[in-house]
């Protein structure tokens, strides 16, 4: 599974939230937090790592987790920038 053109995909789809995003994973004085996007959780363990995920209510109070991808900032920040280009979003 392509969990990062699958989240690609799902989130960047216009400039605002494009730039909520980017924002996010910039912002230096936010070591450890998540972004909630509308699919997907970008979950930031420090300044330079990244774990995107989907999550699910699995209808008994819990969240399924079926995939996951860990990811260094540069990295992300190239395929998001790659994608929004490419789709008009930036």
């Amino acid at each position: 599974m392509d969990v990062l053109n699958k989240f690609l995909q799902a989130e960047i789809n216009s400039k605002e939230y494009y730039e909520s995003i980017i924002n996010f994973i910039n912002l230096y004085e936010i070591r450890k937090g998540e972004f909630e996007g509308n699919e997907y959780v970008i979950m930031k363990m420090d300044r330079d790592n990244f774990i995107i995920f989907s999550e699910y209510d699995d209808g008994e109070g819990g969240i399924q987790i079926p995939f996951s991808l860990s990811i260094y900032k540069n990295s992300l920040l190239d395929a998001i920038n790659s994608y929004a280009q490419e789709k008009g979003v930036i």
